[in-house]
């Protein structure tokens, strides 16, 4: 009764303040907030930059782009499993990969949200991962407090080896930048967004469009 009470006192509240960014779900009250979105690109790899709040930071390792297969590499599932990136459960079928720095930070957990639950209904259809470089525990904590049951979550703690083998590593503050990727039925890359300010979503929209068109083409 007081999750009911709740969910109605949030509607009346966005309504008429017109917050398009609130949203309500039968099982989450996560509160969207109005965060800028990218509109460009940043590029992967050694002897690129993205910015954090105007300052540079460098990325390291070989850079992936769009046209590449996905790199072969392993990162850590929740009971602290090791699986190949391009061999997850949804290899095979279309993917969308976001890449975040960290869940305990509000530009993350919002693009978590919106991949959880703004991707209407792809997730019937494609497989939708998160990768960062929290613990596998912290990530199973996240999704447990969060609610979300419809994302992978994997974790590249163990030397980012994810970030390094595609050029998405953040040397200085050892972190993941902050991406999404769209992956075909073949492994292939065929959409990527890297932010080119940190504090920035990525254009997850245009992401899950993309996403839906590669579904329907196959």
């Amino acid at each position: 009764m007081r999750m009911r009470s709740l969910a109605i006192m949030v509607t009346l509240i966005c309504l008429p303040l017109g917050l398009a960014g609130c949203q309500t779900t039968a099982h989450n009250t996560f509160l969207y907030k109005d965060m800028p979105v990218s509109n460009g690109t940043a590029v992967a790899g050694e002897g690129n930059k993205i910015l954090f709040k105007g300052n540079q930071l460098a990325l390291a390792g070989s850079g992936v782009k769009i046209g590449d297969t996905l790199r072969d590499v392993k990162v850590a599932q929740n009971d602290l499993s090791l699986v190949n990136i391009a061999e997850t459960k949804g290899s095979g079928k279309v993917r969308i990969i976001s890449v975040v720095p960290s869940l305990d930070t509000p530009v993350c957990e919002q693009q978590t949200h919106i991949l959880s639950e703004r991707n209407k209904g792809l997730d019937r259809m494609v497989e939708l991962i998160t990768v960062s470089i929290d613990t596998p525990f912290a990530q199973k904590r996240f999704a447990g407090e969060a609610k979300i049951a419809n994302v992978t979550f994997l974790s590249d703690y163990r030397g980012a080896e994810f970030g390094k083998t595609h050029g998405l590593f953040l040397e200085g503050p050892s972190l993941l930048t902050r991406a999404v990727m769209v992956i075909d039925k073949t492994n292939t890359v065929r959409y990527l967004q890297i932010t080119p300010e940190l504090t920035q979503l990525p254009d997850m929209e245009e992401a899950f469009q993309f996403a839906r068109r590669l579904v329907t083409e196959s």
